[in-house]
């Protein structure tokens, strides 16, 4: 099948990294892997992160003008279904449904969410286009459940809603986890850091708003479990750096700054530490915990969103209260002081990745369901579409 891939929020080929960025990427690799030709359609983003509703108009007018041309170009040789990626208030996709309805093809559409608060707001011209996609679309991958609630009242058909766990490539983190001691001597020479202190690590770009608000949460968090022996990794970088580094001050003696990493490196430092410490202040999911959790690593991270999703509380790590410093304290205090339970969550997190969030199982269903959407006369079979 060929199919027609856009992000309105970020194109994959995008030059800064982000989970975003990733996340489309592995879906362009998961219909790949499934058989499926997937080509970039259009680079054009609808992003209005300020409310501006001059500037959400202008893109409105581009988003149409752009997919008028686009199936003009497509006409002769249309593709067989179109797939977007993350449409929302702030990114809603102009191009895909008027696109799809000049063609005749079939329109999919992953973590799309719909938030009726922002009715009448600073977003509404990209609130109610965001609906109007979500109604249109003929099936709906949901990457996180704390979307479904509010996405599923605008469907006729809710069974169109089809739920597929966040996934990843999990054997490169796996086989890093294989050699643990050979990456913890390894990054214990590099950092200059004490095998026999349980070593935290934080990954996330250098952002202002919730990348840095996690840090914040975290340098609170850390500044209450003085008492306790840990070592603080930090692997990132961006242009709120300075900020960052103000968060984590209460525990400056205690950070060591890794920078930017390749994703081979970021590999060996998950199966390195000890704990991922993330509080993933309004994060869909959040990658990096998933990335960590393949590599053997137990998380502590904040309840939010979708973060339950991915991380089994009690199991494969903890979960304190979303943006609660003294509830992420009292979770992590514990943790730092019992390597048995770490290890054992080391054990399940790498058996729960493998099992649930690997890009092969993640393959077949997404297969299953642009399959779907492509012969929708087939209905009776779209329930073979769940998990």
């Amino acid at each position: 099948m060929k199919i027609a891939f856009y992000a309105p929020m970020k194109p994959p080929d995008h030059p800064v990294p982000s989970g975003d960025r990733l996340v489309a990427r592995l879906l362009m690799q998961a219909l790949e892997i499934a058989g499926h030709g997937v080509t970039l359609a259009c680079r054009f983003r609808s992003h209005d992160k300020a409310g501006d509703a001059a500037l959400q108009e202008r893109r409105r007018k581009a988003g149409l003008w752009l997919a008028g041309k686009l199936a003009a170009r497509l006409r002769a040789n249309p593709p067989d279904l179109w797939f977007t990626y993350h449409l929302y208030h702030k990114a809603p996709d102009w191009i895909g449904p008027a696109v799809c309805r000049t063609l005749g093809i079939p329109y999919v559409v992953a973590e799309a969410s719909y938030a009726p608060k922002q009715s009448g707001g600073r977003w509404d011209l990209g609130h109610r286009a965001a609906a109007d996609a979500i109604r249109a679309a003929d099936a709906l991958v949901g990457l996180s459940s704390a979307d479904a609630d509010c996405v599923r009242p605008l469907l006729e058909a809710p069974e169109r809603l089809v739920a597929v766990r966040p996934f990843l490539e999990t054997t490169p983190f796996r086989q890093a986890a294989a050699d643990r001691p050979g990456h913890r001597e390894d990054w214990s020479r590099r950092l200059s850091l004490d095998t026999n202190k349980p070593w935290l690590l934080a990954v996330g770009m250098f952002r202002e708003g919730d990348k840095l608000a996690s840090y914040r949460v975290l340098g609170d968090a850390l500044s209450r479990l003085a008492g306790h022996d840990w070592q603080l990794l930090v692997a990132g970088y961006g242009p709120a750096e300075a900020a960052v580094k103000a968060a984590l001050s209460p525990v400056a003696d205690r950070c060591r700054w890794v920078g930017r990493l390749e994703r081979e490196e970021l590999a060996g430092l998950y199966a390195a530490a000890d704990i991922m410490v993330w509080p993933a202040i309004n994060e869909a999911y959040g990658m990096a915990l998933l990335e960590a959790q393949s590599a053997g690593l137990p998380v502590v991270a904040g309840r939010i969103l979708g973060v339950p999703d991915i991380v089994r509380d009690g199991e494969t790590g903890l979960l304190a209260a979303g943006g609660d410093a003294g509830d992420f304290a009292a979770r992590l205090g514990p943790l730092l002081a019992d390597g048995a339970r770490r290890r054992a969550m080391s054990d399940r997190a790498l058996q729960s990745t493998a099992a649930h969030h690997d890009i092969a199982g993640a393959s077949r269903l997404l297969d299953r369901i642009v399959r779907t959407a492509r012969a929708p006369e087939e209905a009776g079979n779209k329930g073979a579409a769940h998990p």
